[in-house]
């Protein structure tokens, strides 16, 4: 699984109707033999609110202070992924980033832009705060 895949798979996970790849049908949606429907993907079914998911994820790290709105580093902790320097590099090339990746702060900062930006793109609610 791709290490967006966890991300998204950590927060979506325990909210399967939201999680569903886009232009999937609910099981029993079309009857049997019929033609799949050409109309426009439907949007998630529900908005998974982000902040609450990771926040509680933080709670369960006790002692351990993870700001993971600002930090990829600390919002791959919270989430129990692997937040190692090769685990982001592996995370920048999987988004298509192109700058230096021996720069771990810039990349860091990219990489937590785009995660936040794809995680508001598949129905993910985020706090006004963080910019995406």
């Amino acid at each position: 699984m791709s290490i967006f895949g966890k991300i998204m798979g950590a927060i979506f996970g325990s909210h399967p109707a939201s999680a569903a790849p886009a232009g999937s049908a609910p099981a029993g949606a079309a009857p049997s033999g019929s033609a799949p429907s050409s109309a426009p993907a439907a949007a998630p079914a529900a908005t998974v609110d982000v902040a609450a998911i990771v926040d509680a994820a933080v709670a369960a790290h006790k002692g351990e202070k993870l700001e993971w709105r600002t930090s990829i580093v600390d919002l791959m902790k919270a989430l129990e992924i692997d937040s190692s320097l090769a685990a982001r590099k592996d995370l920048a090339k999987e988004l298509g980033y192109s700058g230096d990746m021996n720069d771990s702060a810039s990349m860091n900062v990219w990489l937590h832009k785009q995660v936040m930006s794809k995680l508001a793109a598949n129905g993910g609610k985020l706090p006004p705060e963080i910019k995406h």
